[in-house]
């Protein structure tokens, strides 16, 4: 951690990913930065350990054909706005973004490549997407940039998996800097950001509280109609899921 001189302190304290997705930078994928914002306390590392319902702030900026910054504050909208190259500020774009009302179009997005590592529940819901439902598969669409894969969701609808599993019993992502504010956007558009089975329950990952600053969580996002699919499959296993 960066600890700010007492004289230069501010009222606020930021956790960022300053460059998601930087395995992909040399073959010019999209990458981005992530941030959340907690309000200081006793101005050590511990102002950051804290449960995500407690994020004030979060964002991210997406570095691709144009860039693009979406932020939130707690208990607000999600706005969206793209850097204006010309004038050297970024113009708002995107006003009260909102997750598409009947769960946009048919993606889901994943590494199949852990397939093998996932629970039952979690292997059926995939299969569920591919195989379709109501009779329409879904599409896969995965890049390998949080940043780029969310913002996509958000945009577009569809389903973001980064579940727990037998390689990973904690998760890939990292709680504080991606989990946590990514879960604040989602869930304040409209979509739904959970754990999937996690510690022994179905949860929120707004409300876990990270033990280390690069500690990890899994992520399940996307909107009711897809986030349903899984619970459904974890139903079936016999596991207790949330009311969406």
């Amino acid at each position: 951690p960066i600890i700010v001189p007492a004289d230069k302190a501010g009222k606020f304290c930021v956790a960022f990913d300053p460059l998601d997705g930087s395995s992909n930078i040399d073959c010019n994928v999209s990458v981005g930065t992530i941030f959340s914002v907690y309000e200081k306390k006793d101005g050590s590392v511990n102002d950051l350990l804290r449960s995500g319902a407690e994020c004030i702030c979060a964002g991210y900026c997406a570095y691709s054909s144009a860039t693009e910054l979406v932020f939130t504050f707690q208990g607000s909208t999600v706005e969206g706005f793209c850097l204006d190259p010309t004038i050297g500020e970024f113009v708002h774009t995107r006003f009260d973004m909102k997750f598409p009302a009947d769960g946009g179009k048919r993606i889901y997005s994943c590494n199949e490549g852990n397939f093998i590592h996932w629970d039952q529940p979690i292997k059926d819901a995939v299969e569920a997407f591919k195989n379709g439902i109501d009779g329409k598969p879904y599409t896969a669409r995965y890049v390998g940039s949080m940043v780029a894969d969310i913002h996509r969701t958000l945009l577009y609808g569809g389903i973001y998996i980064y579940p727990a599993d037998k390689k990973s019993p904690k998760g890939k992502l990292r709680c504080l800097y991606e989990g946590i504010p990514m879960a604040l956007i989602i869930e304040q558009a409209g979509g739904i950001a959970s754990t999937g089975y996690f510690e022994g329950k179905i949860g929120r990952v707004a409300e876990l509280t990270p033990d280390a600053i690069h500690c990890k969580c899994p992520i399940i996002m996307g909107g009711p109609r897809d986030v349903g699919v899984i619970y459904d499959c974890y139903k079936k296993a016999g596991i207790e899921t949330p009311t969406l």
